[in-house]
């Protein structure tokens, strides 16, 4: 099994580092493991999971996207569409990918609104309750 030692130096996670590091549950780094989106850099000689800060920053990126009401699917879309426009993937200067990521683009602008007029409604339930 690797040690905390070897991890640190080669610059990976154990699992529960990710989860306290993203805020997320071991449960559900798991499962998004388990449907391929985020999958594990490597494993330990014992078969624990490990991550690197390229895994940290994808899943900082899917749990931005969470609030935002995306889908695993949507999830797995628009993360295929980032890694082909920074891989230089065979496809990067299509513009349909660049097509795709706009059209995500206007999807979160749409649903950011909708949460922040929720949020004005919030704001606005507060008051009238302080006045009563």
């Amino acid at each position: 099994m690797t040690s905390p030692a070897t991890t640190a130096t080669t610059g990976t996670m154990h699992i529960g580092e990710l989860a306290e590091k993203t805020g997320l549950s071991l449960r559900t780094i798991r499962h998004y493991d388990e449907i391929g989106l985020l999958k594990a850099s490597g494993r330990t000689e014992g078969g624990f999971r490990l991550y690197t800060q390229e895994d940290h920053s994808r899943l900082i990126l899917i749990r931005r996207m969470k609030p935002l009401g995306f889908s695993l699917e949507e999830m797995m879309a628009l993360l295929k569409i980032i890694d082909t426009l920074q891989g230089g993937v065979a496809g990067s200067d299509n513009p349909d990918v660049r097509a795709e990521l706009d059209t995500f683009i206007a999807q979160a602008v749409e649903r950011r609104q909708k949460l922040q007029d929720q949020l004005g409604m919030a704001d606005e339930f507060l008051e009238v309750l302080r006045t009563q």
